[in-house]
């Protein structure tokens, strides 16, 4: 009986040419993760990327996502705030390409590809910092990518209901970076 080579992960002359222009850190992304030179999954998120330093959204990067997707969305959430998901940040319009997005580039990735922005929770379109109350326990803010098998696009003015609409029954793959921040 031959043995079979897996090749999934085999660095292919156009997986070279997709992955050339990104930061050294994210150059070992291959597969759907998403990651950041921030942090670690699970790990506490800088307070420069919170609401008590710089309020800049943490660099990210991602490996290829899986086959049929037409375009990628992110959503950055968290989960524990006190009343229910809070949502702190909306893209739509990722191309469906291994990529990524520059360290306080949450105000603005419309440059990439035609990504937008939608309006968070705190009513501002772009990214808004972790800012969980003082003294309570460390919150989970998730960042996750979707995979989509379609392309949707809203206004800017949009909110989580009408993203969550746009998507729903579209998700075909996604991955999660989890960071923990509290005061």
């Amino acid at each position: 009986m031959d043995e079979q080579m897996d090749v999934t992960n085999t660095v292919t002359p156009d997986r070279i040419l997709e992955l050339e222009d990104r930061p050294d850190w994210a150059l070992d992304l291959l597969d759907f993760e998403l990651h950041s030179n921030a942090f670690r999954d699970g790990q506490r998120i800088p307070p420069r990327y919170t609401a008590d330093g710089d309020d800049l959204s943490p660099a990210l990067a991602w490996g290829r996502p899986p086959e049929g997707t037409k375009s990628l969305a992110l959503v950055v959430d968290d989960p524990d705030a006190p009343g229910g998901l809070f949502t702190h940040w909306m893209v739509l319009g990722l191309p469906a390409a291994p990529g990524d997005l520059v360290e306080g580039r949450g105000t603005d990735p419309s440059d990439v590809a035609g990504a937008q922005t939608l309006t968070n929770d705190f009513d501002r379109v772009g990214w808004a910092s972790p800012a969980p109350p003082r003294g309570h326990p460390q919150h989970r803010y998730r960042f996750r990518l979707l995979a989509l098998d379609n392309e949707p696009r809203l206004p800017s003015s949009s909110r989580r209901g009408d993203f969550d609409q746009a998507i729903e029954g579209h998700v075909i793959g996604e991955t999660i970076l989890t960071g923990h921040y509290g005061r």
